[in-house]
């Protein structure tokens, strides 16, 4: 048996797509696109590794099935050692905050050695960015409470969510007030 790492959270997310009904690589790269990808980053490229990982602890396992005129589909199913894998995992505590590398930051850090009109110019750059992942949250949102609100998942759907409008609300608000401390120095 290969033994997973607490490191390799991926492995989980995967475990967990399984319980909600993506059963193929395209099916999850569909919804990690659509939904972790604004929390968790998960490449295509260690989707099928990472399935390949959980065949091999027993925590999946693959069926081919045929189709006409196409390769076979690969449909997983998560089987009973995997779900309880997912619930160790989920019982875990979180041991640490994570750790946010954030280009801007890095260059408001240095912001000395440039002029104030190109500070400002990356923090407008960096709030549109910002509303518009907003927007973004805010249309999710919809989706879930006008087409999925009947899905189990969705009040943690709708909480996970929350986080991510929260956070992004506060990094609008902050590059507000950042920017009148720039000006405000300025002047």
């Amino acid at each position: 048996m290969v033994f997973i790492t607490r490191e390799n959270n991926t492995q989980y997310a995967l475990l967990g797509l399984l319980t909600i009904g993506c059963d193929t690589g395209y099916s999850m790269k569909q919804m990690i696109d659509g939904s972790l990808n604004h929390f968790w980053k998960i490449s295509y490229g260690q989707i099928y590794p990472t399935l390949k990982l959980l065949l091999d602890n027993g925590y999946a396992e693959v069926q081919d099935l045929a189709q006409e005129g196409k390769p076979d589909k690969k449909e997983y199913k998560i089987t009973d050692e995997g779900t309880e894998a997912l619930k160790r995992w989920l019982a875990q505590p979180i041991t640490e905050l994570p750790l946010e590398k954030n280009e801007l930051l890095l260059k408001l850090f240095f912001s000395r050695h440039q002029d104030l009109e190109s500070t400002h110019h990356h923090l407008e750059n960096y709030q549109e960015k910002l509303v518009s992942r907003y927007e973004t949250y805010e249309a999710i949102k919809e989706m879930i409470t006008t087409r999925l609100s009947a899905e189990e998942d969705a009040p943690f759907w709708l909480i996970t969510l929350n986080y991510g409008l929260r956070t992004t609300q506060a990094a609008i608000d902050w590059c507000e007030e950042t920017k009148e401390v720039l000006f405000h120095k300025e002047g």
